[in-house]
């Protein structure tokens, strides 16, 4: 019922969307004479590598930079682009991938290799389900450029305070999942898109109803200022983004090399 329902909304939401994808194409195109896409190798089910489509936000040749992480004020995206992340429109492209099977409408969002190879044993269970356009985190930390927003390191910044519940919220999901719970959070990513403050609320609802952990519960409020904290699986904090990465904490932790 998921892949049929993927299909479906998928093809529909093309077909709504076409008009709005349109324009932006040939904006970006104007803007800089470029392709208006960004074909993103991201890890997806089983650790399978796939192509995510996504319209380009940034200038060209951005990701040389080696920086996966975006800030607010990221010098390498440009107007449109920061039109387009404004309402979540260079998103809409990635129904292509849905379509195709590579991702789904609902799910954890999809990671580069190297965030794969810093996942935990458990974070690696997020690759038991089709990434996803949408999930509860990006519900939660729908404003991670602002989070990240003068970072030095926005890398690191997003492996201490988001990653550690972004990922907590995916595993939730992946042991929970259920198609009434994917219809919820769709409909509250559209309420996210007009009220922020509603669609959060709608998370504490299910979160509660899912018996999630009081901490997670009271995070995902988005009401104190985000503190580092160890990832799913490890109790140490990260203070390195290198596959040998150095924690700080009481015990060592073995941190399998996967991507996040």
């Amino acid at each position: 019922m998921k892949r049929v329902f993927d299909i479906v909304l998928s093809f529909a939401g093309l077909l709504v969307m076409s008009p709005i994808l349109w324009l932006f194409m040939l904006l970006i195109w104007l803007q800089d004479r470029h392709c208006p896409f960004y074909i993103a190798p991201r890890v997806g089910r089983h650790g399978r590598t796939f192509r995510m489509v996504k319209l380009r936000s940034m200038i060209v040749g951005a990701d040389k930079t080696g920086v996966d992480s975006t800030a607010s004020g990221d010098k390498r995206i440009t107007w449109v682009g920061h039109l387009m992340r404004r309402y979540k429109l260079d998103e809409f492209s990635q129904l292509w991938n849905v379509f195709w099977g590579d991702m789904s409408l609902v799910g954890p969002r999809p990671n580069v290799q190297r965030e794969v190879d810093l996942y935990t044993e458990e974070e690696r269970h997020l690759l038991d389900l089709r990434p996803g356009i949408t999930d509860l985190a990006s519900i939660v930390f729908s404003d991670e450029g602002d989070i990240l927003e003068g970072s030095k390191d926005p890398d690191l910044k997003y492996n201490q305070v988001i990653r550690p519940w972004k990922n907590r919220l995916g595993l939730l999901h992946v042991k929970e999942r259920s198609f009434w719970l994917d219809l919820h959070i769709i409909g509250l990513t559209v309420i996210a898109i007009l009220s922020r403050p509603r669609a959060l609320c709608g998370v504490q609802r299910i979160l509660k109803k899912l018996g999630a952990d009081t901490q997670l519960v009271r995070v995902a409020q988005r009401r104190d200022p985000l503190q580092p904290y160890p990832p799913p699986g490890s109790n140490r904090i990260i203070e390195s983004r290198e596959p040998s990465m150095t924690v700080t904490g009481s015990n060592t932790t073995h941190l399998d090399h996967g991507q996040v």
